[in-house]
């Protein structure tokens, strides 16, 4: 529990003490955002805004992560794992960052490019899980085990490669990303301890509080955006978390946020095709919100209540889980 707190506390710190020199040099840089066209018109005035702002996310949570790991000498292959997966995930988001900016535009990876690297760094944590418990390929509801066999790899990866682009489909809004993230992972540090997965605790406590110091720099108006760099890789990180700590189910509640943007996104774009007509006003959706007139502070705020909820409804499921009441 100390060290799950000296984490939290170093990933705030530390990522508080990165955004201010980081932000500089992309300044320095001109290293800024372009807005889509298609993107409400209120998103205009964003366009210029330094970006790649995941780059001191991801190392704050890795250095407080490390420093916290090494104390409580819970530095485990699982741990080494987790933390593997979100710097592949972090290259690959810069990446598509890079691209996109050397090309003015919003056109990064190609839809295929960027989900063969998830997959392909999706495959990193699940063949481990495997390979270290050949009994994990399970998926637990409650009291109630479903042996997935050979089709639970296929599950693990879509939930990481889900989670990852989940997180960047939320990543629409001054501060609404981080928002939404921090009950999550502090979700997840709790279930994880409970758990006795006390490496996984550890570094989710490290991102939340990341999250928290990053807040500072992208609440409205954003200072900078993480971009693809953080949330591809904070998406990712978070799925892989529920799957090598095996509350894969928790994880639709703490990630409640995640899931509703994903959703709205697969029914606007199946309405249309299938009907003509479109469900929402524009998805994800936190745009139709903001086109019924919510400004996006208010849009931010609901949405981080709502993911706070839920991610108390998790941690609660998880106790009522443990006591075998389902």
């Amino acid at each position: 529990m100390i060290m799950t707190a000296v984490a939290f506390l170093l990933g705030f710190i530390l990522c508080s003490l990165f955004g201010v020199p980081y932000i500089d040099l992309l300044k320095k840089k001109m290293v800024g955002q372009y807005i889509k066209d298609v993107a409400p018109e209120s998103h205009a005035k964003k366009e210029g805004t330094p970006t790649t702002g995941g780059v001191f996310i991801v190392s704050a949570v890795i250095i407080s992560a490390a420093i916290t790991l090494l104390l409580a000498q819970k530095m485990t292959p699982i741990a080494l794992i987790a933390l593997l997966t979100l710097v592949f995930c972090t290259f690959a988001g810069f990446q598509d960052d890079y691209i996109k900016i050397k090309g003015k535009g919003n056109d990064g990876l190609t839809p295929r490019g960027k989900l063969f690297r998830q997959i392909a760094i999706a495959l990193l944590p699940t063949i481990t899980l495997i390979m270290t418990n050949p009994a994990s390929c399970t998926f637990s509801v409650g009291t109630y085990v479903i042996n997935l066999g050979w089709l639970y790899p296929l599950l693990a990866v879509f939930i990481i490669t889900g989670s990852s682009n989940a997180y960047n489909l939320t990543d629409g809004l001054d501060g609404l990303a981080a928002g939404c993230g921090i009950p999550a992972f502090l979700a997840a540090a709790v279930i994880s301890l409970s758990m006795g997965h006390i490496e996984l605790a550890i570094i989710s406590a490290s991102v939340a509080g990341a999250l928290i110091g990053f807040l500072e720099y992208n609440k409205p108006k954003a200072k900078v955006f993480m971009g693809d760099t953080g949330s591809l890789a904070i998406g990712g990180l978070l799925g892989t978390i529920a799957v090598l700590g095996k509350f894969e189910f928790l994880l639709i509640f703490f990630g409640a946020i995640f899931v509703m943007e994903t959703l709205s996104v697969i029914i606007q774009v199946t309405s249309f095709k299938t009907t003509g007509k479109r469900v929402f006003k524009m998805a994800p959706i936190h745009h139709h919100f903001e086109l019924l007139g919510w400004s996006e502070k208010k849009v931010v705020i609901v949405f981080s209540v709502v993911s706070l909820i839920f991610s108390v409804i998790a941690v609660i499921l998880y106790e009522i889980f443990t006591k075998g009441i389902i």
